[in-house]
């Protein structure tokens, strides 16, 4: 099924080419959320034609993975493994030391949380164009281009 990307979504995707998914649109795209599924389709549908590379982390995996072992919904923990680990135009980063120093400078310079310092540490060391994410504190960050989905959704 084709998904007509909305010309705000296209706008700020237009120059990424490697982008950093945070943990809430994957858990829209995967649960079907209906207040963001067209914007989150859309996205992936660029991620599965190619016209994009995302990074992932063992943060998004590990919070995704919450609700499903909570609920031991056996086939939901493994759509997100899948996507999250093994999906199309998708580079499953791991936490090293250098991505454990830079969330401690991110931590340092912007009084973040640990798990979001790691995460924009592992966009920033992976050389992210962009960081998808629906979570308005991130855009703070001056060193990469945080693209939030409510911000999208509304225009």
């Amino acid at each position: 099924m084709e998904v007509e990307l909305s010309k705000s979504v296209a706008d700020r995707l237009e120059n990424t080419k490697l982008l950093f998914l945070d943990t809430a649109p994957v858990i829209y795209y995967v649960e079907k959320n209906a207040l963001y599924i067209n914007a989150v389709r859309a996205v992936f549908n660029w991620i599965d034609e190619g016209r994009i590379t995302v990074i992932t982390s063992p943060i998004t995996l590990s919070e995704c993975l919450v609700h499903p072992y909570r609920r031991d919904l056996k086939q939901l923990q493994q759509d997100f493994i899948d996507l999250i680990v093994y999906g199309e135009n998708t580079i499953f980063k791991p936490i090293d030391h250098i991505v454990s120093q830079k969330a401690a400078q991110l931590r340092a310079n912007y009084n973040l949380c640990l798990a979001d310092a790691l995460q924009l540490a592992t966009a920033l060391t992976a050389k992210c164009d962009s960081f998808l994410t629906n979570d308005v504190d991130i855009k703070r960050i001056t060193e990469l281009d945080v693209i939030v989905l409510n911000e999208i959704q509304a225009m």
